[in-house]
């Protein structure tokens, strides 16, 4: 799936729709965090006090609030005295920083899953909505990856990087300030690495972003493997072809691997230097902050408050850093994520209208090509009668199942290609959904989903009262065939209906569609997997329940089209003969042909 070029502007847009109701609390969390760097700073100043003031008996440099908080506790002498008072202060601000860490985590949690739910609401809504043809053209796999994982690497940046920022910020200049105020020198020392450190950080946001970007890819890649394996196991092993995908599955897994080997080694390399920096930034505070205590230069309170911020500083520094890298995999997530969100939805070219859906079918000099194909249709032209059979013989890829996905408006009639019409109504101008709610469709490749046989017949309507899912099933010479299993209609259907045979399955399709008792019925070689009496049988059931309905019948199978009061030929996307059964049977030509070889395999 390639991704076009996202603009900034639309990835931020996105990003602050899906904020949209966990920004207040991302905002609490972020003061969460606040309040924690804050009592972080406010321990080795206690120290420094205890250690310098109090029981040191120095004049070392304070500022003005804290020398106005130790005269309304008593003066420096009191609390030689009371020592324990600090002690409690100490304890004040460790519970502080308790409360602070608990409302943090409580509600950055809170905001990070209503932030997932969001995301994955609307990637599943905007998805529902795109064209067919977007469908057909991206794997189901790489789509939910996009909707797993590059969901989880957002809100792993969001919640644990993003909502950290303040804290970073409080905690890089409120220690850069108390240590300045003790020592400037070795204030000096200490930051020696940072510019390093940040610099290298930006280096290495830009060299894995594109290997995150080939990783996060070939996940997809990966996803679609075992989703069209998982899905399709009968026909694994039908053929035997256990080996052969395993071996397939391995070959794209180690390849996989091989990415994220060869992106853990700049991580590695990245955070091993990142280490080894803040190690020699300790040591040189040790070191040299030791020095100035040995000539005076620095009291001891305030050496240890020293070492405190050194090692509080390196924390937001290596954050920092953490934050430009996962930027880089975030970034590649979001990119992702937009391309789907930017895809167009399905539109209305037209008017929207709602006519009645019971005249002529009309298609009026159709020709249609998919994208990057040759044309498959070529100047179709034929009306329906309404309330007539319709038959359509052909060919594989002659254009059968083209034209009911024009008719469905599942594929777009572009401009200058022709016209379909139903009543007289130009179908652009139909309302897409009226019109598929008028169209009852069979597709060649019947589709159920992991539900009971009830829930997959009453698809449409799951309050539908049990006698109407009964009936649809009698028509469709299905009701016998639940009756035999021993949870009847509540037998649960495997994914894809693997549970059931073929013919079975395309009853169940023929009864869903059934239920919505449309004016127009298209059944797309739906009646290929059952046999002849069965597919009379339905014929005769749908004559009977549905006289008055518009009928279309794609089939190679001569007797399925024989009652049609129309049948069209079609050869290379073209019509090549047309008419009744008796009048192609005794005109000499392909339908003849066929007619007269499945009559002879039927006989012998």
């Amino acid at each position: 799936m390639e991704n076009n070029k996202i603009s900034k502007e639309y990835k931020r847009a996105l990003l602050w729709r899906f904020l949209k109701g966990s920004k207040a609390t991302f905002v609490l969390s972020m003061v969460c965090a606040a309040l924690s760097a804050l009592a972080d700073l406010l321990s080795p100043q206690i120290v420094r006090v205890a250690v310098d003031n109090v029981l040191g008996g120095k004049d070392a440099a304070l500022p003005p609030l804290v020398l106005r908080l130790v005269e309304r506790a008593g003066g420096f002498a009191y609390l030689a005295e009371h020592i324990w008072i600090m002690a409690l202060a100490l304890l004040a601000v460790a519970l502080l920083k308790a409360l602070s860490v608990f409302g943090y985590n409580v509600s950055k949690t809170r905001a990070a899953e209503t932030l997932v739910k969001t995301m994955r609401d609307s990637l599943f809504a905007h998805i529902e909505r795109l064209p067919f043809a977007w469908h057909m053209k991206h794997h189901t796999g790489d789509i939910i990856q996009r909707c797993t994982s590059d969901i989880d690497t957002t809100k792993n940046f969001v919640a644990e990087q993003m909502t950290n920022i303040i804290r970073i910020v409080i905690l890089l200049c409120l220690s850069l300030g108390f240590m300045l105020s003790m020592s400037w020198k070795l204030t000096l020392i200490a930051v020696l690495p940072v510019p390093y450190i940040i610099l290298r950080s930006f280096h290495f946001h830009r060299k894995i972003g594109e290997a995150f970007m080939k990783a996060d890819e070939n996940e997809g890649v990966l996803s679609s493997m075992a989703q069209e394996n998982l899905t399709g196991v009968r026909v694994v092993r039908a053929f035997g072809a256990e080996r052969r995908e395993r071996d397939r599955f391995f070959a794209q897994n180690d390849y996989y691997t091989s990415l994220w080997m060869k992106l853990a080694q700049p991580l590695a390399q990245f955070w091993s230097v990142s280490d080894v920096l803040s190690g020699i930034q300790i040591l040189l505070i040790v070191v040299f902050g030791s020095v100035y205590c040995i000539r005076g230069e620095m009291l001891p309170g305030a050496y240890i408050a020293f070492l405190s911020y050194g090692a509080i500083m390196t924390w937001p520094v290596r954050m920092l850093g953490r934050m430009i890298s996962e930027m880089s995999k975030a970034g590649v997530s979001i990119d992702r994520i937009a391309y789907i969100m930017q895809a167009e939805e399905e539109k209305e070219t037209g008017r929207a209208l709602r006519p009645k859906m019971d005249g002529d079918i009309r298609f009026e000099h159709v020709s249609y090509a998919y994208e990057n194909s040759p044309e498959i249709l070529h100047d179709v032209d034929f009306t329906m009668k309404a309330g007539s059979t319709l038959g359509i013989l052909g060919g594989t890829g002659s254009g059968k199942s083209t034209m009911m996905l024009l008719l469905d408006k599942l594929y777009e009639l572009p401009e200058g290609c022709g016209t379909i019409s139903v009543g007289g109504t130009d179908i652009r101008d139909i309302d897409t959904a009226h019109l598929r709610q008028n169209i009852g469709m069979v597709l060649q490749e019947p589709y159920l989903f992991s539900r009971s046989l009830r829930e997959n017949i009453a698809i449409t309507d799951p309050a539908m009262p049990m006698d109407a899912v009964r009936e649809a099933a009698r028509a469709a010479c299905l009701d016998e065939t639940i009756a035999g299993f021993s949870k009847g209609y509540e037998t649960f259907v495997g994914e894809r209906g693997v549970t059931l045979s073929g013919g079975q399955k395309q009853r169940a399709a023929i009864a869903r569609m059934l239920t919505q008792n449309t004016p127009i019925m298209i059944f797309d070689d739906s009646l290929s997997a059952v046999d002849t009496e069965t597919d009379a049988k339905i014929r005769a059931a749908l004559e009977r329940r549905f006289g008055s309905a518009s009928i279309i019948l794609i089939s190679h199978r001569i007797t399925t089209l024989s009652k049609a009061d129309q049948i069209l030929v079609l050869e290379k996307g073209r019509i090549v003969e047309r008419g009744s059964h008796e009048e192609l049977r005794r005109a000499g030509g392909i339908y003849q042909q066929i007619c007269e070889i499945q009559s002879a395999s039927a006989e012998q």
